[in-house]
């Protein structure tokens, strides 16, 4: 199963800053993220420019989008950064989740809906669920892989 770790934003991370031990923390979240790779369980991750970079797209009916241009007010509730992981369950991807190199922040952790789940739901045709399932596996397959 897929689970989105998200890195919560800050302040900080908001006005486009890094903290001041910001090589040391590069050089932990590389270790991190090779050991992830290693493990076989990253799929994809990267930080993100602060929402002052960003476009918010409200839609109010169909075929009529709003776009507001960043920065958006609530930092509580925007992202930094993320990790796409692939894991057998919560406790293994919650497991990964405890070892973030963070000596603060907050990360969650999110299950993905996959296509299984939509199974035996009458509410998506089985091509539709078959399609999902083949970009799952072209994603994983394209995943980093650790060297050999």
């Amino acid at each position: 199963m897929r689970y989105l770790m998200i890195v919560k934003a800050t302040a900080e991370s908001e006005r486009g800053e890094f903290p001041p031990d910001s090589a040391r923390l590069f050089a932990e979240m590389a270790e991190f993220n090779n050991e992830m790779i290693a493990a076989g369980v990253m799929l994809d991750g990267a930080g993100l420019k602060p929402s002052s970079k960003g476009k918010r797209i409200r839609f109010e009916g169909r075929g009529n989008p709003v776009v507001t241009d960043g920065p958006f007010a609530e930092t509580k509730e925007l992202i930094a950064g993320f990790w796409v992981i692939e894991c057998k369950d919560m406790d293994e991807a919650l497991s990964w989740a405890r070892r973030v190199p963070f000596e603060a922040g907050e990360v969650e952790l999110r299950p993905y809906q996959e296509p299984e789940d939509f199974e035996g739901l009458g509410v998506v045709d089985q091509e539709v669920i078959d399609q999902e399932k083949g970009w799952r596996d072209e994603q994983a397959r394209n995943a980093p892989k650790a060297a050999g």
